[in-house]
């Protein structure tokens, strides 16, 4: 098979001439894939009038004049095709057409380029409003915000999935609650969602049930249930479906839990496709530091005793009164040794993700509502959920909160070159609520309740290593932290002020605001306490002509909040992106990039992407993660952690001559730093797939 035009230009990529690399052939390739391919296969329209009939008449659009008027929506489009956007790299353009863009019902013809996307997500999002569409347009078109990709890839079709893809439930220590929790696993996998589940409440193997000992066989066997569930809902054969589990530490099933993802292990046990991750609380890392023993206890036997879930207990409370109490049933394990198990475990299969319970709730300004237990697929939203109470026939259901991830993602590069902080947060966040608002998961009730209550969203970022990169600043370097300190707490700052404007305008605030840390104004102390202003000349030039919110700003801040509310229980959360990330020709997440030169293969193709912005003179700034120390790493990431009320989606990269004993060593460090997640750990040897259910 002769290599397509535009493949062959790509690769001329690797070409060195005088030791450089041919860079520029990335944007020939470009031209050619416009040229030879997606002009050539796209629909062509005679006017915007015709194309919006027929788009519409054909049921491939919303009908858009229910809230517009033509005249209006061409100022949108008008405002968009100004702009004339370019992919900035073949890899940007590829994934768009072969991902994103909307082609017709053979499949084999493109009705969307990139502005027409975004303009129908702009108008879809605004409700009617040509003021905001205009803000929204503007937005997406700079690329200073991009929507998840549920939200980027159905706003606006008639025959569209959901936009948000991302749930976490709590599973109940009984056949009803379990039940009802596979039962969401299909329905919300059916409709392309992940799903997490906290199996913490479920009883132990060989514990009792109705009285009788030896009969429970703990959390595996639902797991493997699970794991066929999500196999088969599979959103019609298209996409597989996507779930992970999550156990304490504690529960002691913990040892089979892990030993499930081995590869050696008996297929009867081993659990292939469904993610799994450990919540640890301070308790057990203090026992695994000091090399202590650890008691892992069944938790029927604990809820029994005090009618309260193990893993709703304050560990750092309870643990010696459980140790002594001899009507709780326990194990005795060396701690330091189950660590290093997660580690091995971690070489092996990249899992478990790890959820540092107490980190996560100890600074949680909902902590007066409840708290948070564990996370999600991609270890970034922590919010409080409860377990619902799921009676039998003719009997009453207690619903209580699941939790949906809302996710979007500011680009680092566009809104500090464009000096566009404050206004691409604030139409984010109203770009997020809209999200929210609309949101109706009817199908689980749970996760239906903590949307219409809490109004959640996820407003994370990308570029970061790309932004330092083209700045000359290396990732490791003390520039990096000054600059993620200053910019995170502004987009901190200016996703409150908008979380409150909106709370204002409908005079409704998120179902429990007043027993938060916003409404006492303990959560804004810290940031009146003292100003974050950048220090160092580099840092400084950055940030010139972009006004920083300082004590006094925080201040006022703190009163309004006080006057008026949040609407948004939670607001930011960083998850992986990688995939709208080549879109938005940007480095995923906060993360450092792994190579220099991404090599992708596409059926029987090889494709080069060089990072964004790469040229022969920064090379030297974009060190592989890989080549990293990962203490600085997990640095920069705890400094970012300051200012996100939720995660952000940390992976450890090590090579092959770190043993399971280094690891540990992180994962004491991470903690110490006050990370709440390490997601994946990757081995330069070893590859694990992306995070299928985000998606973002």
């Amino acid at each position: 098979m002769i290599a397509k035009k535009w493949i062959l230009l790509n690769n001329e990529i690797m070409r060195k001439q005088d030791d450089e690399y041919s860079l520029h052939k990335d944007k020939e390739a470009v031209r050619s894939y416009f040229l030879d391919y997606v002009n050539k296969n796209t629909v062509f329209f005679y006017t915007l009038k015709e194309k919006l009939d027929y788009l519409i008449e054909n049921d491939y659009y919303i009908n858009f004049y229910e809230s517009y008027t033509f005249e209006e929506m061409k100022q949108v489009y008008d405002l968009v095709y100004a702009r004339k956007f370019r992919f900035p790299s073949f890899m940007s353009a590829f994934k768009f057409f072969q991902s994103y863009a909307l082609r017709d019902d053979s499949g084999e013809k493109f009705l969307e380029r990139y502005e027409d996307r975004v303009v129908a997500v702009a108008l879809f999002l605004s409700r009617g409003d040509l003021k905001e569409a205009l803000a929204q347009a503007t937005m997406l078109i700079n690329q200073e915000y991009q929507p998840a990709t549920p939200t980027f890839l159905n706003s606006g079709k008639k025959r569209s999935g959901e936009l948000v893809s991302c749930f976490l439930d709590e599973v109940g220590d009984n056949l009803n609650g379990i039940g009802y929790a596979i039962d969401s696993a299909m329905k919300l996998s059916s409709i392309g969602g992940g799903v997490s589940f906290n199996m913490s409440k479920v009883r132990s193997r060989g514990e009792s049930i109705k009285g009788m000992e030896n009969r429970s066989g703990g959390v595996l066997p639902i797991m493997k249930i699970l794991e066929d569930t999500f196999s088969y809902a599979n959103q019609l054969g298209q996409r597989p479906g996507a779930g992970a589990v999550y156990l304490n530490i504690f529960h002691t099933d913990i040892e089979e839990f892990l030993d499930c993802k081995k590869i050696n292990v008996d297929e009867k046990v081993r659990i292939k496709s469904l993610s799994i991750g450990v919540i640890i609380p301070d308790k057990f890392m203090e026992l695994a530091e000091q090399d202590e023993a650890c008691y892992l206890f069944y938790p029927h036997t604990v809820y029994l005793e005090y009618g309260k879930y193990l893993d709703e207990m304050d560990m750092d409370a309870m643990y010696e009164e459980l140790i002594t109490n001899p009507k709780v049933k326990k194990k005795k394990v060396n701690a330091r040794h189950l660590l290093v198990k997660i580690a091995h475990t971690q070489k092996e299969s990249g899992y478990p993700y790890i959820f540092f319970k107490g980190n996560a709730n100890k600074n949680h300004p909902l902590k007066g509502l409840g708290s948070v237990k564990f996370s999600n697929l991609c270890t970034e939203i922590m919010q409080i959920s409860e377990v619902s109470d799921i009676a039998g026939y003719g009997k009453e259901d207690t619903i209580r909160y699941g939790i949906s991830c809302n996710l979007g993602s500011l680009n680092i590069v566009t809104v500090m070159e464009n000096k566009r902080i404050k206004e691409a947060v604030k139409t984010a966040m109203t770009s997020l609520t809209v999200v929210s608002d609309i949101t109706n998961i009817e199908m689980v009730p749970s996760i239906r309740k903590a949307n219409e209550e809490l109004h959640s969203v996820g407003l994370g970022a990308m570029n970061l290593h790309a932004f330092l990169a083209k700045n000359f600043i290396m990732y490791e370097s003390d520039e990096a932290l000054e600059f993620s300190n200053v910019f995170f707490m502004m987009v901190n700052y200016y996703s409150i002020e908008r979380s409150m404007e909106i709370a204002r305008e409908r005079k409704q605030t998120f179902k429990g605001f007043e027993r938060s840390d916003y409404a006492s104004g303990v959560y804004f102390d810290a940031y009146i306490a003292d100003d974050i202003k950048p220090v160092g000349a580099k840092v400084l030039d950055l940030f010139e002509g972009i006004f920083i919110p300082g004590k006094e700003e925080w201040a006022s801040l703190k009163a309004l909040v006080a006057e008026f509310g949040l609407y948004h229980a939670y607001r930011m959360a960083i998850a992986p992106n990688q995939s709208t990330s080549y879109i938005m020709n940007s480095t995923a997440s906060v993360m450092p990039v792994v190579d220099i030169i991404e090599v992708r293969e596409y059926g029987d193709s090889t494709t080069y992407y060089p990072m964004p912005y790469l040229t022969n003179d920064n090379f030297f700034f974009y060190k592989s993660a890989y080549d990293m120390d990962q203490k600085k790493v997990l640095r920069l990431i705890s400094v970012i952690q300051r200012h996100v009320d939720q995660g952000i989606s940390t992976i450890l990269h090590t090579n092959t001559k770190d043993n399971t004993r280094d690891l540990a060593v992180y994962y004491i460090y991470a903690h110490k730093l006050g990370l709440k997640s390490l997601y994946y750990t990757r081995t330069r040897k070893v590859g694990v797939d992306e995070c299928v259910a985000c998606g973002v």
